[in-house]
């Protein structure tokens, strides 16, 4: 699955590092995808309500709630994505991608040994724009 697939592919993003802060690039990110289609599901510590839907302190209790999401995203610290990885991949995402600036390449590879696929250091509302140019923005 590439790219324009995935965001015309996919409904339900659990959303990493998305808190109630609008100065923060989750915040408008998540606002897009969800003024396109998407169901975001916060994903931060303080479980925050966040765009109108309840967030949830860690994925795996987003999945208890939602089931498996479609997509996880993260707009965390690279040095994070490992573990969160892992954590969509446990529960059962069928991608893992990773916003600009966000890499980590053994996470990527446990992720796609794991049958998942794995985009990194792109932004999908960017992405939308390049697939999409006509559609609103």
């Amino acid at each position: 699955m590439e790219i324009p697939e995935i965001l015309e592919n996919t409904h339900l993003w659990f959303v990493v590092g998305l808190g109630n802060n609008p100065d923060r690039p989750a915040f408008g990110v998540a606002k897009f995808l969800q003024d396109h289609g998407k169901q975001i599901v916060p994903i931060y510590p303080r479980a925050e309500m966040v765009h109108g839907e309840q967030g949830f302190a860690t994925i795996s209790k987003a999945s208890e709630v939602w089931g498996p999401p479609d997509v996880v995203d993260l707009f965390v610290n690279s040095s994070r994505v490992g573990q969160l990885s892992d954590q969509g991949v446990e529960a059962g995402a069928k991608v893992i991608w990773m916003q600009l600036g966000v890499t980590d390449e053994a996470a990527a590879e446990r992720a796609q040994a794991a049958g998942l696929i794995v985009v990194m250091n792109k932004c999908p509302a960017i992405e939308w724009r390049k697939n999409f140019p006509s559609s609103p923005n």
